[in-house]
């Protein structure tokens, strides 16, 4: 595995750990990387270990439907004709491993695209004189914790989904203090926004 990926010790932990038959779900393909060589190299790897991967995103590049493309080709004939059917073959499986690169390379270039806009923002605040970072004694909550609320709130059964709490933590790889952490949140902003007359948690 590559640098980014050296940097990510559960995972690592993970990928060395899993066996056979075992299967590791992701919200969505930039959940396993985001980088597109690493990404589909080490989706290549545990697939070739038997690993089953589902994308609750992205389902079309699973590996059960990656795996019914590799079985799948035009059985041969005996004849001449086969030299034809096996590039048609080929094709079909260069076309499945097409779409699986496809999907980590726009990963990838959503968080190059968000470090762009992030970086240009600031620079626009700069220029317009407004504060970069925090005033002294606020409060502040980073995109990625909103996100890691709203999966919360869409997936686990407290709130509108049908996921028990363990599933939910393993799915989205958050530690057990920060799940009930932003669980606790979530609740008192829900008791909150009903006291004042808001409207309910957006998702969006």
């Amino acid at each position: 595995m590559g640098t980014k990926m050296e940097g990510r010790e559960k995972w690592l932990k993970l990928i060395k750990n899993v066996r056979q038959g075992d299967r590791i779900v992701f919200d969505s393909v930039s959940r396993m990387s985001r980088d597109a060589e690493e990404g589909f190299t080490a989706y290549e790897e545990l697939y070739h270990r038997g690993i089953d991967l589902v994308f609750l995103k992205e389902p079309h590049i699973n590996t059960s439907v990656y795996k019914k493309a590799m079985e799948s080709g035009i059985e041969m004939t005996g004849t001449t004709v086969d030299y034809i059917l096996e590039g048609v073959n080929k094709y079909m499986l260069a076309l499945a491993k097409e779409q699986i690169k496809i999907c980590f390379e726009q990963a990838e270039k959503e968080v190059k695209d968000l470090r762009r806009r992030t970086i240009e923002g600031i620079e626009t605040a700069r220029l317009n004189g407004k504060q970069i970072g925090r005033a002294a004694g606020t409060k502040i909550e980073y995109e990625s914790t909103k996100q890691k609320k709203r999966e919360i709130y869409k997936y686990s059964s407290s709130f509108n989904g049908m996921l028990k709490d363990k599933e939910v933590i393993k799915l989205f790889g958050i530690s057990r203090n920060s799940y009930y952490k932003y669980k606790r949140e979530i609740k008192e902003e829900i008791g909150w926004r009903k006291c004042v007359g808001k409207e309910p948690i957006k998702l969006s």
